[in-house]
């Protein structure tokens, strides 16, 4: 199994643009004079006045673009947070891409001003030249990010917002789960039902989700004690108070909650990290608020199942039982929930079924998914697409009294209304 790396402690997003405001200042007030007592006779070409003019240039302009740019963008997210799922929406309000943005164009508005405070207009000598041109490059880096956020709110398109998704699910696949040929022992209750219960994590605070688990500390932390630790929450589950989070069976030592303090990254929301059911949720999102009455856009679901068959195909195709973490000696010491083959295909057909049951298009499409992936995929995953083919089945004739409305509902169709399979 490829485990999951070690979490990095990272930068809140708050703190970029808070970082290059502070360093823009140091920065404006500082290198001149440091510049000047360096290099005596570095200069940049131009007068003291004009390099007042071009610094209060940049720096009012600078500050209007800011106030324009980023009113317009997240008004945009806010908006298509009616047509996506707003889970998704927010996921890219909180892009680092913006953030940075942000953080460059006020260094530049700041440097500009806090230099500005410093130039002698009435001196002789000119202003020194790195100082003076290093605004220039703040502005050339304003520009660079103003074309990479639109290069990102691009991702707010349909199809790009899908496959934007997709991928996401793609590389948490490709980490999690290794290739459906390696042998995967599942974890077997009575190798720790004997033990001991030596230690009970509990959730305390205001509800929060558990964004992923550092597993490579937590099976050191079994291994080294000599205990089994069970896992009862899964990545995705909100945490409420009191709610047990992990049971320790066993073990040489004696625990408290600062020994699992960094197992857990908890947040306010699921994130993809871990999370290959999310990218599903996501995408079956997007797929049950196109089929609202509101939208009534079908064609949009049929998109949607586009990307949720790539990412089954996958699952598929890869070992799904990967809960018993063993140490060198074949000994078991971890035991985490992960979703089972049933449990990716409810969450990926069972709510589409219901809010498209009245399509055509999207029960057609459905069809041809179930089909290819019984088509596809290895013979012990069968019984459960053929469960689900026959959910469909059930749907389509209490949905559709017609008997042509019924064979035109039942046909394979990966357009949903384009190519039948005969």
């Amino acid at each position: 199994m490829n485990q999951p790396k070690r979490r990095r402690t990272r930068v809140a997003n708050w703190g970029i643009p808070a970082l290059y405001a502070a360093v823009a200042v140091a920065a404006g007030m500082g290198l001149p004079r440091l510049e000047l007592r360096l290099f005596p006779g570095s200069q940049s070409g131009l007068s003291a006045a004009a390099t007042a003019a071009i610094f209060s240039t940049i720096g009012s302009g600078m500050i209007a673009l800011t106030g324009i740019v980023f009113s317009l963008a997240f008004l945009m997210v806010q908006f298509s947070a009616t047509a996506y799922s707003p889970r998704l929406v927010l996921w890219l309000a909180r892009d680092r891409v913006l953030w940075h943005a942000v953080g460059v164009f006020c260094a530049t508005f700041l440097y500009a001003v806090a230099a500005m405070a410093w130039i002698d207009r009435g001196a002789a000598r000119p202003p020194p030249l790195i100082a003076t041109w290093l605004v220039i490059a703040l502005l050339i880096a304003s520009v660079g990010m103003f074309i990479a956020l639109i290069e990102k709110l691009s991702l707010l398109q349909l199809h790009r917002m899908l496959a934007f998704t997709s991928e996401h699910g793609r590389r948490v696949i490709e980490q999690t789960y290794p290739r459906f040929e390696a042998a995967i022992a599942t974890p077997d209750p009575r190798e720790f039902e004997g033990l001991p219960v030596t230690f009970v994590l509990t959730h305390e605070g205001k509800p929060k989700t558990i964004q992923a688990l550092d597993i490579p500390a937590l099976l050191d932390l079994a291994t080294s004690s000599g205990a089994v630790i069970v896992v009862v929450e899964s990545v995705g589950d909100t945490l409420i108070e009191d709610r047990v989070m992990l049971r320790v069976h066993g073990g040489k030592r004696t625990f408290d909650e600062r020994a699992f303090a960094e197992i857990f990254a908890i947040g306010a929301e699921r994130t993809f990290e871990q999370d290959p059911k999310y990218a599903i949720r996501l995408l079956v999102d997007i797929a049950i608020r196109a089929l609202s009455p509101a939208i009534n856009d079908p064609t949009t679901a049929v998109q949607s199942l586009d990307q949720i068959e790539d990412l089954l195909q996958r699952l598929g195709r890869r070992r799904l039982e990967i809960g018993a973490l063993r140490d060198r000696d074949g000994t078991l010491r971890v035991v985490v929930p992960y979703p089972t083959w049933d449990d990716f295909l409810s969450l990926a057909f069972d709510e589409i079924r219901y809010c498209g049951g009245t399509s055509v298009q999207v029960m057609r499409r459905m069809r041809a998914l179930l089909s290819d992936l019984i088509r596809e995929l290895p013979p012990e995953r069968h019984e459960s697409l053929r469960h689900h083919l026959h959910r469909l089945d059930t749907t389509i004739a209490a949905t559709f009294q017609d008997a042509d409305d019924q064979q035109a509902a039942s046909i394979e169709d990966r357009q949903g209304l384009g190519i039948p399979r005969a």
